[in-house]
């Protein structure tokens, strides 16, 4: 599918959020080390589980409120939640205010508003092209992504500690520009706005209505046994992965330090802005060969092996005392988060019945949200039994989802044979 063929709000947003993404990732990757600074590890680590709880319901929510309400309406108003929450965050991070509760509360605002984005901006995909197209389409945004993940954190290793409100008002105008081009060029594409017949059929109910039935078929699926392993699996391994945003940054800024790599000199945030760079620079390059690679294998043994690795990384990282260590570790790492990029959403889609396969996916999420919710306790650990007993733990958790991933596979396997 051409790029002069994609519907007007696709290259709408394919720019709008490209510039929006980089500006995030100068800051997001850093918000770690910036809050423990201020406020502690423990109080961070409370309030980023927090924080991410409230997430959890707003993405409980955020699908029906993109049916109902438009795929263009609710993006609006969660851009311009961010961009509110953003500008709360740096006028706490003001000289004269200096108030980095302030700071939190912003950026607790903008993840809530955040949750409400991705449901409306998946399902305006799947609106306006055609099924056959789908994954290109997604495969583009999913590699802008990636690409933004390389020279955000680049950027704002040297632009965030330096510029912190700037950086922070950088974002503000991002989501502002956004928002003038989806108003200006975007147009509605829920199908429940834009089809009078469905908008006659429709049953407008209460927030707490539609929260109680979204967990009552959460309830429902969830006792599929095999799905339900699933998500365990995932929920633990997230808790490797996630640390990227979390332990990680703490680690290389205060155990790695500055360091000389190639002739230059970096501080301890900058090395990080380069570990994470490279993260994303591999994810965006490798996706399509790795992914076409593991196609080749049984789906039981690379879902092992990835969260056999992610153990291997962390590990590796738990006794990394310089940057060619952390490198070493970090590419072994984007190499686990390869492998499973192009099956996951294949083996929901296997697992679910066709009259629930956008429920099943809506669960599946929760590998993320639930996981999102638990990782920061990693913060409060280090401060516990330190650094390299917490990544041991994590490195133990990672070795167990794979064993894990093999029995529920095993169990797929018979149930496939007997059916």
């Amino acid at each position: 599918m051409k790029f002069s063929t994609w519907d007007i709000n696709l290259k709408v947003r394919l720019f709008g959020e490209a510039l929006l993404d980089i500006s995030f990732w100068m800051v997001f990757p850093f918000l770690t080390i910036y809050f423990s600074e201020s406020i502690g590890r423990e109080l961070t680590s409370l309030l980023l589980i927090i924080s991410q709880v409230l997430a959890v319901f707003t993405a409980l929510l955020g699908g029906y409120f993109a049916d109902n309400f438009g795929r263009k309406r609710m993006m609006s108003i969660s851009v311009i939640g961010e961009g509110f929450g953003f500008l709360v965050f740096a006028i706490g991070a003001l000289h004269v205010v200096d108030s980095p509760y302030l700071s939190f509360a912003g950026f607790a605002i903008a993840s809530v508003f955040m949750a409400f984005y991705q449901p409306a901006s998946q399902a305006m995909i799947a609106d306006v092209v055609p099924p056959e197209h789908r994954t290109h389409i997604y495969s583009v945004f999913y590699m802008m992504i990636n690409i933004a993940v390389v020279i955000g954190p680049i950027l704002g290793s040297v632009l965030f500690y330096n510029f912190t409100t700037e950086t922070l008002l950088a974002i503000v105008c991002a989501d502002l520009l956004l928002l003038f081009l989806l108003q200006k060029f975007g147009h509605e594409t829920a199908p429940l706005l834009v089809n009078p017949d469905l908008q006659k059929e429709a049953v407008h109910k209460s927030i707490g209505t539609v929260l109680v039935e979204q967990l009552k078929n959460y309830k429902i699926i969830f006792k599929d046994k095999i799905f339900f392993l699933y998500i365990i699996a995932g929920i633990i391994v997230s808790q490797s992965f996630m640390q990227l945003d979390l332990l990680f940054p703490l680690y290389i800024k205060e155990v790695i330090g500055a360091s000389n790599l190639f002739s230059f000199h970096f501080t301890g945030e900058q090395l990080f802005g380069v570990i994470v760079s490279i993260n994303g620079f591999f994810v965006a390059a490798l996706t399509v060969v790795v992914t076409r690679w593991m196609s080749h294998f049984r789906e039981k043994f690379v879902f092992m092996n990835s969260s056999f690795l992610y153990a291997i990384a962390i590990f590796l990282f738990g006794i990394a005392t310089g940057p060619w260590g952390a490198i070493c570790a970090i590419i072994l790492f984007s190499f686990a988060e390869l492998m499973t990029v192009g099956l996951q959403q294949t083996f929901v889609s296997q697992l679910a019945p066709e009259d629930k396969r956008a429920m099943y996916f809506s669960a599946a999420g929760l590998r993320y949200t639930l996981g999102k919710v638990i990782a920061p306790l990693a913060i409060t650990l280090s401060t516990l039994i330190g650094y390299t007993s917490t990544f041991f733990i994590i490195g133990i958790l990672a070795l167990i989802s794979g064993l894990i991933y093999y029995y529920m596979y095993s169990e797929f396997e018979k149930q496939r044979q007997t059916s």
